[in-house]
């Protein structure tokens, strides 16, 4: 999509997951005592309320869990339609991003399909985004 995206506000507990496309990496925040994920980040483990806690790259790939088709044209700089999805995350159970699902058209994503991070940049944030694994 070309319209901007709203950014979110970086700060000291998400600056990781938000600027970690600059090195290609999707970062999650990880546990040391329960070797647990959690996402959104946060300061203390939402399991086991450890303040152990920091960001950990993942492989960056998952499965799409569920989706939808956009067709409303939100910005006027939107390219409809597109799909928002919900991606379950490889090696981090129970972690789902809600994103978009880009480089194929929308009636070729379904529930099951194998996904692969990619970034897009704008300004210092580096938005998760992913791809089809053929």
């Amino acid at each position: 999509m070309s319209a901007p995206r709203m950014l979110p506000r970086l700060d000291s507990v998400n600056r990781s997951f938000w600027t970690g496309g600059a090195d290609n990496e999707l970062r999650l925040h990880y546990c040391e005592d329960c070797q647990n994920f959690t996402h959104p980040p946060r300061p203390v483990c939402r399991h086991c309320l450890s303040e152990n806690v920091g960001p950990k790259a993942v492989a960056g790939t998952g499965v799409v869990d569920t989706f939808t088709v956009n067709y409303q044209k939100w910005h006027p700089k939107a390219e409809v339609p597109y799909v928002i999805a919900r991606i379950a995350i490889d090696g981090a159970p129970g972690v789902y991003l809600t994103s978009n699902v880009v480089g194929c058209e929308v009636d070729a994503v379904d529930i099951g399909d194998k996904v692969q991070v990619t970034f897009e940049q704008q300004d210092d944030v580096f938005l998760p985004l992913f791809e089809k694994v053929s």
